[in-house]
């Protein structure tokens, strides 16, 4: 008997293992590790990953499996072993470390129906549960578990004349397209024409064309081409002179777009240089990390695609990771240009159909390389050659929810299996990356000029207290006022930056002081003047904006804080002939908009580009020569220990985009705080000082990269229970750690509540502590009953990057 070892669709700690099933003749030799199939489950059918074939199994009775939901594998053999890794890393259940590796597609939908087991005991059921199975046998879940219906609906399923059926489906369907092609040889359709009656013009149309053409022909396009109904094609598919077949195509999400072929530069020294070990790394099939550390606009991106060329050349396969969607557009461009239908992109821009079918041809080996987002690190490539990180500072490569990887580890720990490089590349590396590279653990490879021998752009820094004392109460300083003018006179281009979205922060009443407040969360509302509303950004609730303060009925209702939509009217005032695009998560949220709204500006129809964060990378346009950042402050006061990291490391990325080509660039940082050492050092674009100042008060408060940290964090809808929990979790880890790590807590989260849920956490500090991972997963084991039935939420990250 061949057994099946398979991983269920079940997150719990007790089907956190493999579950044996024995294999039906039918898939006796079809079967492999890394497909997905469905099974019994208890009552109900649920799929699961097939992780081992064994002969025999320690249970003398197995259930079957059910059907297979694969004709080969999902999951790659080395893909399932990285499972395991992922698995221990972050502390995750196995089917999650299975799901992340997936495109959305690939995620089973659940279908719950009700069947009616013999149609002779229609009579015996009752008159309502009669009517609805009166038209079938089998009626929805949702059709009868309204109301007073679900007693009886219990009560006949314990009769057993129904019983629930569980459906699993797939999301998405494969995209096809209908054919139409001559059912005959060529000589037969010549000789059909000639006995056709004249009268029906449009057939004999048809029937003339597939004469001259041969071949299928997509069915709408003989439609639109030939000018003929489908009845005209349905009669000759009835008569047998065309037959209709169905073909699968690729959703393509750039078929439309013109790419111009592009040829390798000539590398600069610097470049020269730079990339030398890592073509030597390739040429021996060695694993190693190295840091690409180079200024804004130095030509990071020509040396990532001459590695990747080297590395096709030797018919081996790459990935390319890019911090989410800003980049894609011009990074596509790029990578497309150079390497043509080899290149497959992944990314959250993308629909469910399009991420499936991108994912096909990678794993049907159509594609070379990948250009993606944070999840493309697991593309299911089986002889990887390298894997790049682009800005791999950037905390969009952490993945928030379980399991909680970071994409920079899975891609080092992928690469080890391959004996290939991994490339992370940052003008602003971050700490621990830089960190490891100054100690030889990574290879620091340096850019230290940009392409073209350009200047980095001169930095403005503008006091804003200053401009207030002056009596300039406008969110535009003096000096940014003048150079916008300028530009605008000049028809050059100007980005402004601004840290945040919506138009105002916040609404307060002037006489007694009350913020409005999200009732479900202990957080200010966010006010859009787009649609009158009060929001907020954590749980979606949403109010209209008052004109008396509910506290005091006093009608002195002011907006504070500088939102992009408030930004976006100021300009409209001040500079009334300026033409502006608007980019933040309401402008773009629409697919395509993000795209749509950059190529407006690369083709000189703004002369103002205003946006939040998503703006302040990747872009590379040659009129841009002024940068405003409006409001440099906003994460430097954020309770979290690498608030100055992430504003410098902004600022820097922002800077970076003015002056990149011909045309001389500025920048003007506008700040209420511009003695702090990382605006300063950002206006002056020096990251080894930058670095040193933060190692300093790294190492005096113990955090990364001197220490590691964990954060756990315990909610729950009662403030008494979610504290108990946190303490005793507290004392618990306490007790089980040695004295050298330093355990915080409990204490309430920055932010307490959310979606009226309190939130308590315990931050751990550690060098060397062997055990942690085992005490870690004690705490989620005994928990886990409290965790089903209570609603208590444990979650712990081994690796935080949002203390909030």
């Amino acid at each position: 008997m061949a057994v099946a070892k398979v991983i269920v669709d079940v997150p719990a700690k007790q089907t956190n293992r493999p579950f044996d099933y024995r294999i039906p003749n039918r898939l006796m030799n079809v079967l492999v590790p890394g497909m997905r199939v469905i099974v019994p489950f208890g009552p109900r059918k649920v799929q699961g990953f097939v992780i081992e074939i064994a002969e025999k199994s320690q249970f003398p009775k197995l259930r079957e499996i059910s059907e297979l939901m694969d004709i080969e594998p999902v999951l790659n053999e080395e893909l399932l072993l990285l499972s395991d890794w992922l698995t221990e890393k972050t502390l995750c259940y196995k089917i999650s470390a299975f799901q992340v590796m997936l495109p959305p597609a690939l995620k089973a939908k659940y279908e719950k129906k009700v069947r009616l087991k013999n149609r002779s005991h229609l009579a015996m059921l009752p008159s309502v549960l009669q009517s609805l199975f009166s038209n079938g046998d089998v009626i929805k879940w949702e059709e009868v578990s309204k109301g007073n219906e679900l007693s009886l609906l219990q009560k006949e399923i314990a009769n057993d004349v129904l019983e629930v059926l569980y459906e699993v489906k797939e999301r998405v369907k494969k995209k096809t397209i209908k054919m139409v092609a001559p059912a005959v040889t060529n000589k037969e359709l010549q000789k059909i024409r000639s006995e056709f009656p004249s009268r029906n013009v449009k057939q004999l149309k048809l029937i003339d064309h597939f004469i001259e053409h041969h071949e299928p022909m997509e069915r709408q396009k003989v439609m639109s081409i030939l000018g003929v109904s489908s009845a005209v094609i349905k009669g000759l598919l009835e008569k047998g002179i065309l037959t209709e077949q169905t073909r699968e195509v690729y959703r393509d999400p750039y078929r439309d777009r013109d790419i111009e072929k592009t040829e390798p530069l000539q590398l600069t020294s610097d470049q020269s240089q730079a990339i030398q070990p890592i073509l030597a790394a390739l040429e021996e099939k060695k694993h190693d990390v190295f840091l690409l550390y180079g200024v804004t606009g130095s030509g990071k991106t020509e040396v990532y695609l001459q590695s990747i060329q080297r590395v096709l050349e030797d018919g081996r396969e790459g990935i390319v990771l890019v911090p989410e969607i800003s980049l894609t557009a011009q990074m596509v461009n790029r990578f497309k240009g150079r390497f043509g239908d080899r290149v497959a992109v992944l990314h959250s821009g993308l629909s469910v159909g399009e991420k499936y079918d991108e994912w096909r041809k990678i794993q049907r080996k159509e594609v070379k390389v990948v250009v993606g987002a944070r999840s493309a690190v697991f593309a299911p490539f089986e002889n990887l050659g390298i894997i790049i990180i682009d800005e791999e500072h950037e905390t969009s490569y952490k993945q928030e929810d379980n399991p909680r990887y970071h994409a920079r580890d899975v891609a080092i720990e992928r690469a080890k299996r391959y004996n290939c490089p991994v490339v992370l590349g940052s003008a602003t590396p971050s700490l621990e990356t830089f960190a490891r590279a100054k100690k030889g653990v990574y290879q620091l490879l340096t850019l230290s000029k940009r392409m073209n021998e350009r200047h980095l752009p001169h930095v403005d820094i503008v006091d804003m207290r200053e401009e207030l004392r002056e009596g300039n109460r406008s969110m535009f300083s003096r000096v940014l006022h003048e150079k916008i003018q300028d530009r605008l006179e000049k028809k050059e281009q100007t980005v402004l930056f601004l840290n945040k979205r919506g138009h105002s922060s916040f609404v307060m009443c002037r006489d007694c002081g009350l913020v409005l407040q999200c009732p479900n969360c202990d957080i200010s509302l966010t006010y859009h003047r787009f649609n009158q509303q009060m929001k907020c950004h954590y749980c979606g609730y949403e109010s209209i904006v008052p004109t008396t303060c509910p506290e005091c009925a006093s009608d002195h209702i002011r907006y504070f804080g500088t939102g992009t939509q408030k930004v976006e009217e100021e300009i409209a005032k001040v500079f009334p002939g300026a033409r502006v695009i608007r980019m933040d998560v309401d402008t773009t949220s629409r697919k395509g908009a993000h795209e749509k709204l950059l190529t407006q500006f690369q083709e000189g129809r703004a002369d103002i580009l205003l946006g939040t964060q998503m703006i302040a990378k990747g872009l590379d346009f040659p009129n841009i020569t002024l940068v405003g950042v409006l409001s440099a402050d906003t994460m430097l006061h954020l309770p979290d220990f690498r608030s100055s990291e992430k504003t410098f490391q902004l600022l820097t990325q922002v800077s970076g985009r003015a002056g990149r080509h011909e045309l001389a660039g500025e920048v003007v940082i506008q700040t209420y705080t511009p003695e702090h050492y990382s605006i300063e050092l950002a206006g002056e674009q020096d990251f080894d000082q930058f670095y040193e100042r933060e190692m300093m008060i790294r190492k005096v408060h113990k955090y990364p990269p001197f220490y590691y940290i964990a954060l756990i964090t315990v909610s729950h809808e009662e403030l008494m229970k979610t504290v108990d929990v946190t303490e005793k979790i507290t004392g618990f880890i306490t007790s089980r750690l040695s004295n050298e790590a330093v355990v915080l807590g409990p204490v309430a989260s920055p932010i307490p509540r959310l979606n009226n849920r309190y939130r308590y956490q315990c931050l751990i500090k550690y060098k060397r502590e062997p055990k942690l991972t085992d005490v870690l997963k004690t705490v989620l084991d005994h928990h886990q009953q409290d965790m089903h039935q209570s609603g208590l939420q444990i979650a712990i990250d081994k690796n935080p990057y949002i203390l909030m």
